[in-house]
């Protein structure tokens, strides 16, 4: 019978040995062949990483420095579409003034214009009612006198006339 006391105790034999020899040797095997092979694999493995990992955090760098550089020249080009559109507003603002100033113009000399040709049709208009009425003093004045006098001299009256007549001197 087995007492409770035994059964935690072990016994060396022969076969304690053996497993331990074994154990030693495999341990021996692996120091020596397998062990530095699995270092030099995750020594490797964690090259590669810090590697990428530099490689990434210069990738992010340049990629932030790009990002930088994108904001500034989209602070450029929104300057410059400022600029442009307050050069275009200044330009169209002087374009209204200069078209402005030449309707202005235009329109003094359409103004003019016609001042002088209401002029030149009121010079005409005078100088008509003034032969015409030159006609009806020579036509009433051979009715009155019943000849007619020389007619060079006869206009020389009438126009004396007219004239008395339009600068209010009329004595009579």
């Amino acid at each position: 019978m087995y007492l409770a006391g035994e059964a935690g105790v072990i016994t060396i034999n022969g076969t304690v040995i053996v497993e331990l020899v074994t154990f030693l040797i495999m341990l021996a095997i692996l120091a020596r062949y397998v062990y530095p092979r699995i270092v030099t694999l995750a020594e490797a493995r964690q090259r590669q990483i810090a590697e990428q990992l530099k490689e990434s955090e210069e990738a992010r760098a340049a990629a932030e420095q790009r990002l930088k550089e994108a904001e500034e020249k989209l602070t450029d080009a929104r300057k410059t579409a400022q600029g442009v559109i307050d050069a275009a507003a200044k330009s169209a603002e002087q374009l209204r003034q200069e078209m402005r100033q030449k309707a202005e113009e235009e329109s003094k000399r359409t103004i003019e214009a016609a001042r002088k040709e209401i002029e030149a049709e009121r010079d005409q208009a005078v100088r008509s009612v003034r032969s015409e009425v030159a006609n009806l003093v020579i036509a009433a004045t051979e009715k009155v006198i019943g000849e007619t006098l020389d007619d060079h001299r006869h206009r020389q009256l009438i126009d004396k006339a007219i004239v008395e007549v339009a600068s209010g001197d009329g004595r009579g």
